[in-house]
């Protein structure tokens, strides 16, 4: 329960990197190119995709969704971090707080179902190839963008109904660039173990089974490559997942140790570069790692 001497919050203090004036202008510098270039990137891959008529396949209907998804995460993310660092404005109102858990929860859980869906693309691509045509129709796979989104948003109305039911004093400080939901529910003087038990069981029930599908998917696609005969198969195999994969273990690596593993008073730091690592860098590095590991994309850029 509230203290008779605490007043509910109107806004939060955001605690960010450092308060060094010279690390301050270097982390405005990159965080400011990482930002433009996540744009720049992720607006090119949408753009490519809609205009090329060789990326007219599943796999680049899901690529282009998720680059959408990339460019939503980062804009919701780095320009607050911008701001804090080149201005030293570290409040942000309690509706603008409540806005941004809304916002990041809506598209960390759909990147999470994209990569998987993309997961189970490459599954049925290359261990039942002929089939592909008729499981990955444009019905079905419209489906399955439509349900990610869906399940995003479900999650994220539900977390920031029961973020916005809890009672925070006045002087609240968080320690990290943005507002998170697991660093938010701790400072709560209100009960919150129901709010603890709601972010553990989505977090569970909604991102396990993502990660589970993508585990699931790629232990049967390398049990598969591992039976063709020829090496110029198998390269070509590895070649098509290696971009997927390397972005998937970055993505769940991150958020694995943002929401699953118990936190240490130490492991605050971590937290911060972890949330960097998702929230950030991920959206700037997809596009290019999709893009230079794929013919498919080089060849439609040179077309273009």
């Amino acid at each position: 329960m509230p203290g008779n001497n605490c007043t509910q919050a109107t806004g939060f203090s955001l605690v960010g990197f450092t308060e060094n004036p010279a690390s301050q202008l270097t982390l405005f510098l990159v965080f400011l190119l990482t930002y433009l270039v996540t744009i720049l990137g992720n607006l090119g891959m949408i753009t490519l995709i809609r205009a090329s008529p060789l990326l007219r396949s599943p796999m680049y209907y899901f690529l282009g969704n998720l680059a959408f998804v990339n460019l939503c995460t980062s804009t919701i993310i780095t320009p607050r971090i911008l701001v804090g660092v080149l201005l030293g404005k570290k409040g942000m109102a309690y509706a603008g707080c409540m806005a941004q858990v809304f916002a990041l929860d809506l598209f960390v859980l759909t990147e999470c179902f994209l990569l998987a869906t993309m997961a189970y693309d490459r599954y049925v691509a290359i261990c039942h190839p002929l089939l592909y045509p008729l499981v990955m129709s444009p019905e079905r796979c419209s489906r399955l963008v439509t349900a990610s989104y869906l399940l995003g948003l479900a999650n994220s109305v539900g977390q920031t109904i029961g973020t916005s039911g809890l009672f925070f004093c006045g002087s609240s400080t968080i320690d990290l660039f943005s507002c998170d939901i697991s660093l938010l529910i701790p400072l709560s003087t209100s009960d919150t173990t129901l709010s603890l038990v709601f972010l553990r069981a989505a977090s569970s029930l909604l991102g396990v089974p993502s990660m589970l599908v993508v585990l699931v998917s790629y232990v049967a696609i390398i049990s598969t490559i591992l039976r063709i005969s020829s090496a110029e198969g198998k390269g070509k195999a590895f070649s098509t997942c290696a971009s997927h994969l390397t972005t998937v273990s970055t993505f769940y690596g991150a958020l694995l140790f943002m929401y699953l593993i118990p936190k240490s008073g130490t492991s605050r730091g971590a937290d911060k570069w972890a949330a960097v690592l998702y929230t950030v860098v991920t959206p700037m590095l997809n596009p290019f790692i999709y893009s230079l590991r794929n013919q498919e994309v080089k060849e439609a850029w040179r077309r273009l």
